[in-house]
């Protein structure tokens, strides 16, 4: 088969829809597009859905086999860190000290999460500090075994020597079955604190990401399509999915650099801000002269500095579906939770019009009338109840299927407090006021039910006003619930745009509030480059972003599914850096993923540095897809101050990159 006779799949999940595109390959155009809810309860169902539609767009002669490529790009990990979800981990530390231990934040991030110290590690030269503790690795290992479903680990100095990290990971394998985590497999810092956060992280994720693409595979057999299945990762690259399985960490970011990868596929342009506004994040990046902007030092997310190198993108938790929150005086937040929007519930479930009706009814009512629990979309398993209270476990058994009033599930604070904690781990949705509502009674939206829209309105209006809503007074809210995302959208924008943080900038907030007049001033702060708004919900909100920054916003064909058409035309790559160091009395190390090397030679050691890799990265982007992958060396070097040859040599840094398209099956 050719190129040109093969057709390209993209497929993006996020928190609220499943997006499918199908791309000719030969031609690069777009054929279809399609959308299904995501069914967290199980994905496959979301994902056949979306896929079975979108393959009704090929030519009528074209058959399943004529797939090259599926390739699928996910906020899942995204969603995960942001909202604190996780499956439940331990971690192993090998030669950190108490000091060392606490710098990495995992005790406070994750205080339920196993932490055991171990004797061993390395020194910055890539020699043992101490004889790994194997009894204590056995010991904890299977102590834990049934508590949790995966484990991460960290050792001082594993990248200058990563013999610890990885005979503990044999040893926990052998002794539990479970996935590892190790440090040195997501980055190459030296930052021993934050590589084991990152381990952590990793580690949480990994059943959720296995889990989308078990859910994939499944809907692609079922439609009798057999062709490699690749991830988009942080940095917009692709990778084979059974590689991606164990680092899913790697996915963070992944729909973010999809969609800026589609939206530059899309609009034709070089220079741009890109705004992905979703149902549970926005996420914003820049391109400049055809390239993202990368986080060289991490990707950070919900607050938490990774040490993944993803693209430079600034995500916040604000959405179509984000929760809107009054507090007692009135005023209001928007998200950074993602609900289940009123609007979606009504649309799906005929009987919520008639709770809210009964609610409406009951003028006795308060805060939580109009706010309903059900359980996760799709869910038909047995809910694993390990980890879980009494209380938890009590009112996982009232959650259903179908709606019910979050009143009569959770009627005192501490039953409110156990369903959080159930939500936060991903065991039932809880559903309540959102953008997406307010759009609808404005009839800026109406893909799901409006007159649910505008019975929950008239609920959090009547609570919020003590007495009831005019249409008036309704519609004036919902106007507010709009106008307040279109400020946080603006405002992010430009903190992207300007580099500099904008919190309490007066100057700043009279712009994206859209009065940007200060005493007898006229204030205008506008990005020198257009953006390209895409995500759903991205027209509802961003005509009035134009206007308040006075800049162009760019909506391109097929904005909805710039995530998915990302991952279509997504090309394969792998980055390694190998570092030299010398001593200055002619030996020099040469560190990287085959250990440490000493050489007499600073020559030497930079050719054999820079052909390692060079070697390494190839080989990466073969095993994960490229088809014969371009490689890039670059070598910064930095010299003793006498220094006339090599041998003057103080450090060397060699990156590698390997860069290659995906081969059509």
């Amino acid at each position: 088969m050719t190129a040109a006779e093969s057709f390209f799949v993209g497929i993006d999940t996020g928190g609220t829809y499943t997006d499918a595109v199908i791309i000719a390959h030969g031609t690069q155009k777009v054929l279809g597009r399609a959308k299904a809810l995501t069914t967290k309860g199980d994905l496959s169902i979301g994902v056949k859905e979306a896929l079975t539609m979108v393959m009704q767009d090929l030519p009528s002669a074209v058959k399943p086999s004529a797939i090259g490529l599926v390739s699928v790009s996910t906020t899942l990990a995204t969603n995960a860190v942001v909202e604190g979800h996780g499956s439940p981990v331990a971690v192993f530390l090998i030669g950190f000290d108490s000091a060392m231990a606490s710098r990495t934040g995992i005790a406070k991030a994750f205080p339920h999460v196993p932490l055991r110290m171990i004797a061993g590690g390395h020194d910055h030269n890539g020699d043992a500090s101490a004889p790994l503790d194997v009894a204590s690795v056995e010991r904890e290992a299977a102590l834990l075994r049934g508590e949790v479903s995966a484990f991460a680990v960290a050792s001082a100095f594993a990248v200058r020597n990563p013999e610890h990290e990885n005979l503990a990971r044999d040893i926990i394998m052998r002794v539990t079955g479970k996935p590892v985590t190790l440090s040195t497999e997501l980055t190459s810092s030296l930052d021993a604190p934050r590589r084991a956060l990152t381990a952590v992280l990793n580690a949480r994720l990994i059943s959720r990401i296995s889990l989308l693409i078990d859910a994939v595979r499944l809907a692609m057999a079922h439609l009798d399509i057999s062709c490699p299945l690749m991830v988009v990762k942080g940095d917009g690259s692709l990778a084979r999915a059974e590689n991606v399985a164990l680092k899913p960490i790697e996915t963070v970011l992944s729909g973010p650099a999809a969609s800026l990868v589609g939206a530059k596929w899309l609009s034709g342009l070089n220079d741009f801000i890109m705004s992905d506004i979703g149902g549970t994040t926005t996420d914003i990046g820049i391109l400049q002269n055809g390239r993202p902007q990368v986080a060289e030092e991490g990707a950070e997310v919900g607050g938490w500095r990774t040490m993944v190198k993803a693209i430079d993108v600034t995500t916040i938790g604000l959405g179509g579906d984000s929760e809107v929150h009054l507090a007692m005086d009135g005023s209001m937040q928007i998200g950074p939770q993602r609900i289940v929007p009123i609007s979606l519930i009504g649309a799906r479930y005929p009987e919520v019009m008639a709770m809210l009706e009964g609610d409406l009814a009951d003028t006795e009512g308060g805060s939580q009338q109009g706010r309903f629990v059900v359980a996760p979309f799709g869910r038909s398993a047995p809910v694993d109840h390990s980890g879980l209270t009494a209380r938890e476990i009590e009112l996982l058994s009232k959650v259903t299927d179908r709606p019910k009033p979050l009143r009569k599930v959770a009627v005192s604070s501490g039953a409110q407090r156990a369903l959080n904690t159930l939500r936060k781990k991903g065991l039932v949705q809880l559903c309540g006021f959102t953008p997406s509502d307010a759009a609808h009674v404005l009839g800026l939206q109406e893909n799901w039910s409006k007159p649910a829209a505008l019975l929950a309105a008239q609920l959090v209006v009547r609570f919020r006003d003590m007495r009831l809503g005019t249409p008036e007074r309704v519609e004036a809210f919902c106007r507010e619930v709009w106008s307040e995302t279109v400020r946080l959208s603006a405002k992010a924008i430009l903190a992207s745009a300007l580099g500099i943080p904008v919190e309490n900038n007066p100057l700043i907030e009279s712009v994206v509030s859209g009065s940007p007049v200060k005493g007898l001033a006229a204030i205008t702060i506008s990005p020198t480059i257009p953006i390209v708004a895409v995500g759903g919900p991205a027209r509802v909100y961003y005509a009035e972003v134009a206007k308040r920054l006075e800049c162009e916003v760019v909506f391109v064909e097929w904005c909805e599914v710039a995530n998915a058409i990302g991952a279509a035309a997504g090309l394969v790559a792998s980055k390694v850096m190998v570092m030299v160091e010398g001593d200055g009395n002619g030996a020099f190390r040469v560190h990287g993923a085959h250990g440490t090397r000493i050489f007499g030679s600073g020559t030497e050691a930079l050719a054999f540095a820079e052909t390692a890799a060079h070697d390494q990265a190839e080989r990466i982007a073969r095993g994960v897809g490229a088809v014969s992958p371009r490689v890039n060396v670059n070598t910064t070097k930095f010299y003793l101050p006498d220094a006339i040859d090599e041998n003057g040599l103080l450090k060397a840094e060699i990156t590698a990159e390997a860069v290659g398209r995906p081969s059509p099956a």
